[in-house]
C-alpha cells in the first residue's frame, strides 16, 4: 500500500512538463474543443454531405488512425519525446489545411483529412504519457497524468462552448472555426516543440552500462543507482545530461507485458467515455421524451466534475494500487450502468432526473478509470519498451471508442436491459479479469519507484 501524495501546484506543473508544455496542452485542448464535436456539421453544412456518409467517412478516418500507433511506440522507444507530441498537432495542421481545401462534395478530401485528424489524436496520449513518465516518477507522475487529463477537459469544454455560440454564423463561422483551429494546432506544436525532451533509449544505455561495469567493475555506477546494481543512474559529470536509470537488469532487458487481460478490459471500460456524449442523449430523447437540455446539463456537469476531481481523487486513491484502483473502477462503472437501468424504467416525468441523478456515479467512475489505466500501464511497461507499451494500451483505447457508439446505438433499440444490462455485465466481467492478472513486471508495486532511462535537453521548464 502506497503513501498518499501531496503536491504543489508548481512542483504538479513541472511534473507534467513544464510550463511552456503545460501552455502547449491548454491550447491543443482548446483548439480540439473548437472543431471536434463539430466535424460532422462541418461535412453536413460546409461540404454538403449526406449525414451517413459523413459519419462513415469520419468512422472510417477513425479507424484506420489507428494503424499508426505502433510506429508510434516505436518513435518513442527511439528516444522521442516532445517531437511526437509536435508531431500529433502538426498532423492536425494538416487535417485542417485539407479540410479548409477540399470543395463541396468530395467526402475522399473529407475523409482523408479526418484520417489526419483521427492519427493526431491517437499518438497525442501516448506521447503525453512518455513525457510525463520521463520527467516524474511514482505518484507524482499518477497526478500529473490526472492533470494533464483534466486540464484537458477544460480546454474541450471551453473550446466547445465558443464553438456553439459561434454557430449563428453559419458556414462562415464553421470554415473559421476550422482556421482557427489549426492555427491553435500550429502555436502548440511550436511550444511543444520548444520543450526539447529527449530520452536516451533504453538500448543505448544497456550498452553504456554493460561497458561500465566492464571496466569498472561490478556495480561500478558513474551516478546515483535507482536500484541494486543499477548503475548509471543520474549522472553528476559534465555531459553526463539528466539521465535517469532504473534496475538495469529488470528495466532494460525485460519482455515487453503481454497485459492482454488489461487490454481486452480497456476496450469494454472506455464505453463510459461515451456514454455522457451518446448513449444518455440517445435513452433521454427516444426512449424518455426528455428536453434536450437534460443532455446538455449531463454533459456540462461530466465536464465540469471531471476537471475538478481528476486530480484530488487520483491522489485520494493513491494509498491503494493502481490495480485495485482500476477494479474499482469497473465496479463502480457497473452499478452506474445498473442504476441507469433502473432510472429508465421509471419513465414519465422521474426518468430524466433519476439518469442526472445516476450519471454523477457513472462520471465517478470514469474519473477513477482515467486517473489508474495510463498510470498503470506506464508502471507496468519495462522501459526499453515504455512507448510501444503506451501505444499497445492506446490503440486498446482507440478500439474502443472506434465501435462503442454503433454497439450502443445497435443495443439501445432494442430497451434498456439490453443496453444497459450488457454494458453492466460485460465491465464486470473485464474488472474481475484486471484483479485477477498478475503483473508481469518487476517495479509494479504501488509506489512506483522505477523510472525511465533519459537524457533531457529541456529549455523553459523542467
Amino acid at each position: 500500500m502506497a503513501t498518499t501524495t501531496k503536491i504543489r501546484p508548481r512542483a504538479l506543473v513541472r511534473a507534467s512538463g513544464g510550463p511552456r508544455y503545460a501552455v502547449a496542452l491548454a491550447v491543443d485542448a482548446l483548439g480540439t474543443g473548437l472543431l471536434r464535436p463539430f466535424l460532422l456539421l462541418y461535412g453536413v453544412a460546409v461540404l454538403k454531405l449526406s449525414a451517413p456518409v459523413t459519419g462513415v467517412a469520419m468512422t472510417v478516418g477513425v479507424v484506420a488512425g489507428l494503424v499508426c500507433m505502433p510506429a508510434v511506440g516505436r518513435w518513442l522507444d527511439r528516444g522521442a519525446r516532445s517531437t511526437v507530441v509536435a508531431a500529433s498537432m502538426l498532423v492536425r495542421v494538416l487535417g485542417v489545411i485539407l479540410l479548409l481545401a477540399t470543395p463541396a462534395g468530395h467526402v475522399w478530401l473529407f475523409g482523408t483529412a479526418a484520417l489526419f485528424f483521427s492519427v493526431g489524436n491517437q499518438a497525442w496520449p501516448a506521447a503525453h504519457a512518455a513525457v510525463v513518465a520521463t520527467v516524474a516518477h511514482g505518484r507524482d507522475r499518477d497526478t500529473a497524468l490526472a492533470a494533464g487529463r483534466a486540464l484537458r477537459n477544460a480546454g474541450l469544454g471551453v473550446g466547445a462552448l465558443i464553438a456553439t455560440v459561434s454557430l449563428a454564423g453559419g458556414t462562415t463561422a464553421l470554415r473559421t472555426l476550422a482556421a482557427v483551429t489549426g492555427l491553435a494546432y500550429l502555436a502548440a506544436a511550436a511550444l511543444a516543440w520548444s520543450v526539447h525532451l529527449h530520452a536516451r533509449p533504453a538500448a543505448a544505455l544497456a550498452k553504456e552500462m554493460d561497458g561500465a561495469e566492464a571496466g569498472a567493475g561490478a556495480g561500478a555506477g558513474a551516478g546515483v543507482g535507482a536500484g541494486a546494481g543499477a548503475g548509471a543512474g543520474v549522472g553528476a559529470g559534465a555531459g553526463a545530461g539528466a539521465g535517469v536509470g532504473a534496475g538495469a537488469g529488470a528495466g532494460n532487458a525485460g519482455p515487453v507485458p503481454r497485459m492482454r487481460a488489461l487490454l481486452a478490459a480497456n476496450v469494454v471500460y472506455v464505453f463510459c467515455l461515451n456514454v455522457p456524449e451518446i448513449a444518455l442523449p440517445l435513452i433521454l430523447v427516444t426512449q424518455l421524451d426528455a428536453s434536450p437540455v437534460w443532455s446538455a446539463a449531463i454533459f456540462v456537469a461530466n465536464t465540469v466534475l471531471v476537471v475538478t476531481l481528476q486530480v484530488p481523487v487520483t491522489v485520494l486513491l493513491s494509498r491503494f494500487s493502481r490495480r485495485t484502483v482500476l477494479a474499482l473502477a469497473g465496479v463502480l462503472l457497473t452499478v452506474s450502468y445498473l442504476g441507469f437501468l433502473a432510472a429508465t424504467s421509471l419513465g414519465g416525468g422521474w426518468g430524466a432526473p433519476a439518469v442526472a441523478a445516476v450519471s454523477v456515479l457513472c462520471t465517478i467512475g470514469e474519473i477513477v478509470y482515467a486517473g489508474s489505466a495510463t498510470a498503470l500501464v506506464t508502471d507496468l511497461a519495462p522501459t526499453h519498451a515504455l512507448g510501444r507499451t503506451l501505444a499497445r494500451f492506446e490503440l486498446s483505447t482507440g478500439l474502443g471508442l472506434a465501435v462503442s457508439p454503433a454497439v450502443i446505438t445497435a443495443l439501445a433499440p432494442h430497451g434498456p436491459t439490453a443496453l444497459w444490462g450488457s454494458l453492466a455485465a460485460a465491465t464486470l466481467v473485464s474488472a474481475s479479469a484486471i484483479a485477477a492478472e498478475k503483473d508481469q513486471e518487476p517495479g509494479h508495486s504501488g509506489s512506483g519507484h522505477r523510472a525511465v532511462g533519459t537524457e533531457q535537453a529541456v529549455h523553459g521548464g523542467v
